[in-house]
């Protein structure tokens, strides 16, 4: 019987930026053998599903410079320190689209790339989107422009090959409310 799971023998820090950190771990797998492996630790982070109505989801157009291309995804952001993630999605709403929910509903919690990444993508659904009284502050990588579309016209996005931000297209399967 293996172990269940895999024991550090030794972590090196390669790489430390400001989002995330790059170690390089010996470990002791759980089939008994011994590796080497790369690990971009990432805090949690938010994806969130802004939907004004039943039928409509909002998404906003963002220049992403890692790919070198404007695209259309879902709102989403880290999970700040000392800051729990329904509070996360909050705020990641009120930066991102201008409003802010009056309900927000945990969907589901998913590893995006966990062949060598720990990062935590943790869903919300949030209604009841209303205008705040201020306006949020963006940080300074965010050039993006928020589009209320229907939930049909969303998933045609996918369909037609527009919407290649996988997060968004895990999103938009959880456009329904309760």
């Amino acid at each position: 019987m293996h172990e269940r799971s895999g024991t550090v023998l030794s972590t090196e820090r390669v790489h430390v930026g400001q989002i995330f950190v790059t170690t390089r771990d010996r470990v002791r797998l759980p089939n008994g053998r011994t590796a080497t492996l790369e690990v971009v630790r990432h805090p949690p982070s938010v994806v969130v599903i802004p939907m004004p109505d039943p039928g409509h989801v909002v998404l906003v157009h963002q220049y992403r410079y890692a790919v070198n291309s404007w695209i259309w995804e879902l709102p989403a952001g880290s999970v700040d320190p000392g800051e729990n993630a329904e509070a996360a999605a909050r705020r990641e709403c009120h930066e991102e689209i201008g409003r802010v929910p009056e309900h927000v509903d945990r969907i589901v919690e998913l590893f995006p790339t966990p062949g060598y990444c720990d990062e935590l993508m943790i869903f919300f659904r949030l209604r009841g989107l209303t205008m705040p009284s201020e306006s949020a502050h963006r940080d300074e990588d965010e050039i993006l422009e928020p589009h209320v579309f229907s939930v049909p016209e969303a998933r045609a996005l996918v369909a037609g090959g527009e919407i290649r931000d996988m997060k968004t297209v895990v999103g938009l399967t959880y456009c329904t409310v309760p």
